[in-house]
């Protein structure tokens, strides 16, 4: 088995939100994510992707988004992005997702020997232009990051790789400590996945390794519309 991941795939079946006005490497893209994924993933194999999935703005036009993705092979895990407006009702969504795709909100998931939980996340402090409201949602994000790795913590044995979905940077540029770093290393995470970032401008490494974690910048612009291998087994 082998864990992929991306994210950020901004689909607009139902809307006009084409993603090209931010730049060449919008054209074309989802047909270059599907192309790679049907070149990489089996159906032994997880793909992780961490927010921002659908421009819709309720569940029927996300569902005819997302439908050329849940066609895909493999196994696939969902977290919620700060775009998508859809995501409203959690029983909802899982009744309308088919089998072999999970979703995450604040809670984890087991396949094989590997362990997936997943939050949305926030901006953290240190970040430009963090407000006190940013604040309330930051702390308040710790809470359901901390949920989700409670969840994680019952279902991981001896030997299991822990990882987690977050949709936002869990740290500032500097690479601070943040509330998010502290219970990944609190909860001894192996690997964190996340997005968020984008554009050509955007400073910010694919890969870091920070205390022992290793972190995976996901968003599709930035790993070329290719699925990033998180994990294999």
């Amino acid at each position: 088995m082998t864990v992929y991941a991306i994210s950020d795939l901004h689909l607009s079946t139902t809307t006009d939100k084409p993603m090209n006005i931010f730049g060449s490497n919008w054209e074309g893209y989802v047909e270059k994510i599907i192309e790679d994924w049907n070149q990489k993933v089996t159906d032994d194999d997880v793909v992780l992707i961490a927010g921002d999935l659908s421009w819709a703005m309720d569940l029927k036009d996300a569902l005819i988004d997302l439908k050329q993705f849940f066609d895909l092979k493999g196994k696939k895990i969902f977290t919620r992005g700060n775009h998508d407006y859809w995501w409203k009702s959690l029983s909802k969504i899982r009744e309308s997702f088919p089998e072999n795709s999970f979703v995450l909100q604040n809670d984890a998931v087991k396949i094989g020997n590997v362990v997936v939980c997943g939050t949305r996340g926030w901006t953290v402090e240190g970040s430009a232009d963090f407000t006190e409201q940013d604040k309330k949602l930051y702390l308040r994000e710790q809470e359901r990051l901390r949920l989700a790795l409670k969840a994680a913590e019952k279902l991981r044995a001896e030997g299991d790789e822990l990882i987690v979905m977050i949709h936002f940077p869990p740290f500032n540029v500097k690479r601070d400590n943040s509330l998010f770093t502290d219970l990944f290393e609190q909860y001894k995470v192996d690997k964190v996945v996340y997005g968020h970032l984008h554009g050509k401008d955007c400073k910010a490494d694919l890969f870091v390794m920070k205390n022992g974690i290793e972190y995976y910048l996901t968003s599709c612009d930035q790993v070329k519309n290719k699925l990033t291998v998180i994990y294999e087994c």
